[in-house]
């Protein structure tokens, strides 16, 4: 089992422009699928991503987490064109 904590620590190391863009992340076990669950959550938007154990080891190695770079990519994105158009 990963340590909750030390997981969300490592990702915003690794995705420092979480912070940057005013994104929370929050991780939990999923007992039904039985993986981990990243949470990307700004204002009213939320994305549940679902993260491998194989990627929740390279990230707590220090190496980057290919699935959840993308997924905060486009998350990113979609916020900021929102922002832009409000």
């Amino acid at each position: 089992m990963f340590d909750k904590k030390e997981l969300c620590e490592k990702i915003i190391t690794l995705h420092p422009e979480i912070g940057e863009c005013g994104i929370d992340v929050r991780v939990e076990y999923d007992e039904a699928e039985k993986s981990i669950v990243i949470y990307l959550e700004k204002a009213h938007y939320t994305v549940k991503h679902f993260l491998p154990d194989e990627d929740a080891e390279a990230c707590l190695a220090g190496k980057q987490c290919v699935a959840l770079g993308l997924e905060i990519a486009q998350f990113k994105d979609h916020n900021f064109k929102e922002n832009a158009a409000v």
